[in-house]
């Protein structure tokens, strides 16, 4: 009977400790939510213009000429990437939005053909070729590419990153990769449309349901990966992003800022 309750005690901690805690909420009038950094500067697009709006002050970039803003990463404020489809470029950004450097793929002595880029650090892009469907690793210093994966089957859908890991989304397989080139984990996709990550943790967007992955990047056989679905308020997800275990939730009105609370494995 005392392991029972022991058991139950158990599940009830694990239960309240896995959630999202409400912080605060602001309206934000944006086409699209981009994040908040470290510094809890707000990013968002509106009228295909790129806005950074916090401490730091007031800035905003844009370029027409190059088409649809596709991403924006600021996983490094100092370094934002901003990648735009339409035209196959990568534009650099600095903290006040200035443009430090513009990368046209179109115009490489090896012509890459890019969906999606983000930042690998170092220099370093984390891009998916859309003619070889591999992920790679391009080097905008040296002007060098590295092959990361074998061609993936399937529609690529999403696709998250850091300076150690990225993490692919397509319709069959959920996949993470080192900036070494190794496969550390593939799952079935489970149908999940949208990815977030922080380290080697994720959260997947599913049918307006946000799902916590924790430890995907580590390798099969070294811990298990027990999916949670995250308890939250009744919000419409337009845009989300995952910061320093602040999860930000933007339903097309409002900004909701949340604290993920995860409970540690020993």
């Amino acid at each position: 009977m005392k392991q029972l309750f022991l058991l139950f005690l158990l599940i009830c901690q694990l239960s309240i400790s896995q959630s999202l805690a409400p912080i605060s909420k602001a309206p934000l009038v944006a086409d699209r939510f981009i994040g908040s950094d470290n510094y809890k500067n707000t990013y968002f697009i509106k009228d295909r213009v790129i806005n950074k709006q916090g401490p730091d002050g007031n800035f905003r970039f844009n370029d027409l000429q190059l088409g649809r803003i596709t991403s924006v990463d600021i996983i490094n404020p100092l370094k934002v990437v901003v990648f735009f489809q339409d035209t196959n470029t990568v534009v650099l950004l600095d903290n006040k939005l200035s443009e430090i450097e513009r990368i046209n793929f179109n115009n490489l002595p090896q012509f890459l053909n890019v969906s999606t880029a983000t930042n690998a650090g170092s220099n370093s892009l984390w891009l998916f070729n859309v003619d070889t469907q591999q992920l790679e690793l391009y080097n905008y210093g040296s002007k060098l590419q590295t092959v990361v994966s074998q061609p993936f089957s399937g529609r690529l859908i999403s696709q998250a990153s850091n300076f150690n890991y990225c993490f692919t989304l397509t319709e069959k397989k959920l996949r993470a990769f080192n900036i070494y080139g190794s496969i550390l984990n593939e799952t079935a996709s489970e149908g999940y449309e949208k990815l977030v990550q922080q380290n080697e943790n994720l959260i997947a967007l599913k049918e307006n349901s946000l799902y916590y992955i924790p430890d995907f990047a580590k390798r099969n056989d070294a811990i298990s990966h027990e999916t949670v679905k995250l308890s939250f308020p009744e919000i419409k997800i337009k845009d989300l992003q995952l910061t320093n275990d602040f999860l930000y939730i933007y339903d097309g009105e409002i900004l909701h800022t949340f604290k993920l609370t995860l409970s540690t494995k020993e």
